[in-house]
């Protein structure tokens, strides 16, 4: 798999290189998965399902970039370097970028327009993050922290 994507991405000032770190991967990674077991509880409501699982996934897409190298401020291009990450095809990321909009509208304009597919959908792909995050080798700790 090729980082040169993610580097003409630091070219352009939309992703930051910074050398992975073992303890801020291994907190994402159980940020992850504990979010994503608590998103499977039937007896939450549908909105804070969809709040865990996508927060799940976001931490989970965030490991892959920090494994890589890359940081990125920007939540949507986290989910976007999936494609380079971790080889996720564009249908699934883009589920994600799709949550990701969703999710902008209920914080930011209280408009939750969320269905019972698109949670299904995104309980599914964040069960695929948990398990390709977790194959990843542990990385070197970068010694900064």
């Amino acid at each position: 798999m090729t980082c040169q994507n993610l580097l003409n991405l630091v070219k352009t000032g939309a992703l930051k290189a910074e050398p992975p770190d073992a303890r801020e991967f291994a907190g994402l990674l159980r940020s992850g998965v504990v979010r994503l077991a608590d998103a499977q509880m039937l007896g939450l409501s549908p909105e804070s399902r969809f709040d865990l699982a996508y927060n799940a996934a976001h931490a989970l897409a965030l490991a892959a970039l920090r494994h890589k190298g890359f940081r990125s401020e920007n939540r949507y291009l986290v989910f976007q370097s999936l494609a380079h990450t971790l080889d996720m095809p564009a249908a699934e990321w883009r589920v994600l970028a799709l949550c990701h909009d969703r999710r902008n509208l209920a914080e930011y304009e209280g408009v939750i327009e969320l269905d019972e597919r698109l949670l299904k959908d995104l309980l599914r792909i964040a069960g695929l993050l948990a398990e390709k995050v977790a194959q990843l080798p542990e990385p070197a700790s970068s010694g900064l922290r």
